[in-house]
């Protein structure tokens, strides 16, 4: 298991007394916390499972992680869990997260918070919003249609997988579980929603809002250009790969002809033909078509083939 901390020194303690017998290894990863909570883990906890790592410069959540993996990898860990040391992500969870993964079902499996409609209802409207629009720019950029909560830290995955990532490629701070799912998605690993109730209390984040969406949408962006070339030009070719420019490319020039002669014809004062109409608005409609059959063939082609074997029986978790 990995845990990165940063200014989670209140709180870690309660979560690492909260982790089950399930669990063989504790990578609590200090990522330079000015509250030094990885020394106040070592000064107050006895459990002999915890190893602390410590970054003599802050790296972000996703560097803090990919220093656990790489220990967790090195140690022979088969399936590597990661929580957050702020007390949100319920420790009693973990074989929830695991079964998938055992069964053969998954290589990764991340958490859902917006699954029970109950707990839904009292998240905030904003909160809501927000996670709807990043869920969609993450099914685009990693091509997991049927994922939602992309940000949620609540992870378990399997070594196959893991090892075949590149981690020095990954992004280091708030968008390392958007990335991460693109780097799966490149795989063809499965990934699989885990249904989960967070919980909130007097822990504070210290994400910037105004700092991290920029980096989000930059992110997706590049991300998702890379997955359709690899995924449709450079890999494999079908019909999908021709639907795309070719209904993107109707569809740009139905906008610009239409946007174009509609300004002509208004400053002119005179009325659109017919005709002119038609030839403006059948690219866009074909066009919008076309890329409408391509998004139906993507969504269709999520991965459902594990990389890694079945690990049975649920006895077999170690070192995790």
């Amino acid at each position: 298991m990995v845990i990165p901390c940063y200014r989670t020194r209140m709180h870690i303690l309660e979560v690492l007394a909260a982790i089950g017998p399930e669990v063989s290894q504790i990578y609590v990863v200090d990522d330079a916390c000015p509250e030094h909570t990885g020394a106040w883990v070592q000064h107050a906890s006895r459990d002999s499972r915890i190893e602390v790592l410590f970054h003599p410069h802050n790296l972000g959540v996703g560097g803090a992680v990919k220093t656990g993996y790489r220990a967790a990898l090195a140690g022979g860990a088969d399936i590597i869990v990661k929580i957050d040391g702020d007390g949100q992500m319920d420790p009693s969870l973990i074989l929830d997260f695991l079964r998938p993964i055992l069964s053969g079902e998954a290589d990764y499996t991340k958490g859902n918070r917006f699954f029970d409609l109950e707990d839904v209802r009292g998240m905030p409207t904003a909160r809501l919003i927000g996670n709807g629009v990043l869920s969609f720019m993450t099914k685009l950029s990693s091509g997991y249609w049927d994922l939602f909560d992309p940000t949620n830290g609540y992870t378990a995955i399997h070594r196959s997988a893991l090892e075949r990532i590149p981690l020095h490629k990954v992004a280091d701070r708030y968008c390392f579980e958007s990335d991460l799912l693109f780097r799966l998605g490149t795989l063809r690993a499965v990934t699989v929603d885990v249904p989960m109730q967070a919980r909130y209390g007097s822990e504070t984040s210290s994400l910037v809002i105004r700092t991290v969406i920029p980096q989000l949408l930059g992110l997706h962006l590049q991300n998702t250009i890379k997955r359709i070339f690899y995924s449709y030009y450079l890999r494999d070719m079908s019909l999908a790969s021709l639907q795309l420019p070719f209904g993107a490319a109707l569809l740009l020039f139905g906008l610009i002809f239409g946007t174009f002669t509609w300004i002509s014809h208004l400053f002119s004062g005179g009325i659109t033909p017919a005709g002119t109409v038609m030839l403006a608005a059948l690219p866009v409609l074909i066009g919008l078509q076309s890329l409408f059959a391509f998004i139906g063939h993507d969504v269709a082609a999520v991965p459902s083939r594990p990389l890694q074997r079945a690990l049975t029986p649920l006895a077999r978790v170690q070192r995790t």
